[in-house]
């Protein structure tokens, strides 16, 4: 089930083989054939999620519902040729990247604002811009979680399951930011805790930038990060993994933002070095 389907879901092959198997035992307790035709029936995913929402947190039942029956559209559609049923919700919209004329705006507009609210101006557009970080992970950063090895090392993140680097031009504000504020939270600091739901979306409503400029949005600054890699020519695998997203899928999204490569350097890098 999870190698004919993995390639055709927004989940990694752990999450697939998690939800499977919890499905799998449960199916084999309840003394159903061996056969994904069996335990993928809506009826079936219906009764195992009802079963395990008794013993687990209802968000969890509903997580391997929703996972479950992707599994099952997927399976559905690449090994019997039928189509692929009809989504019952909107798209899904991306926040807009800033233009780049937005963010020098944006920035020089943080950096005229005085005393804490000038520091959490650009630790958050740091944050955002400079590392891609999602709003829960932008509460969370601490000055000590942002680390240069050496001075010419690039700054990383050290607080992640992951490994993030700093984009250059955000690389000496953070680090600035990062020694002023030491074990502290880096936005926001004096908290006892990572914050609330809301901490970063209430600071932007209560903080408007100057007439004429683009609202402040964590979502648009994390969507600038990930869309400046794809202009880059990242390798998508290399992005979804920085930015903590479950598969490169995630990123057709944004794919519309990316112009298309001129021919001259589309030949340029299908030719490879000279040497």
């Amino acid at each position: 089930m999870v190698a004919a389907t993995a390639t055709a879901v927004p989940y990694d092959v752990g999450q697939l083989l998690h939800v499977t198997a919890h499905l799998a035992i449960w199916a084999e307790a309840a003394g159903l054939p061996r056969d994904p035709d069996a335990w993928l029936r809506t009826e079936v995913i219906d009764a195992y999620v009802l079963d395990r929402a008794t013993t687990g947190a209802p968000t969890s039942a509903q997580t391997y519902r929703t996972t479950l029956r992707r599994v099952r559209d997927a399976l559905a559609w690449s090994d019997r040729g039928e189509p692929a049923p009809a989504r019952l919700h909107a798209p899904a919209h991306p926040h807009t990247p800033y233009e780049e004329a937005e963010l020098v705006a944006l920035r020089r507009w943080a950096t005229r604002l005085r005393g804490q609210q000038r520091t959490d101006a650009l630790a958050l557009m740091g944050l955002g811009a400079g590392f891609g970080l999602a709003p829960r992970e932008i509460a969370a950063t601490r000055g000590t979680d942002l680390r240069r090895h050496q001075p010419d090392h690039p700054l990383a993140h050290t607080g992640l399951n992951r490994l993030v680097v700093a984009r250059a031009g955000w690389e000496d504000l953070l680090h600035d930011l990062a020694v002023q504020a030491g074990p502290g939270f880096l936005f926001r600091p004096g908290r006892t805790t990572e914050g609330a739901k809301n901490l970063v979306s209430s600071w932007t409503r209560g903080h408007r930038p100057d007439p004429g400029l683009a609202a402040l949005s964590a979502g648009r600054l994390r969507a600038s990060w990930i869309v400046e890699l794809m202009r880059a020519h990242l390798d998508h695998g290399l992005i979804a993994k920085a930015a903590g997203l479950a598969s490169t899928a995630s990123l057709n999204r944004y794919q519309h933002f990316v112009p298309p490569l001129e021919d001259q350097d589309a030949a340029r890098l299908l030719r490879g070095p000279t040497r």
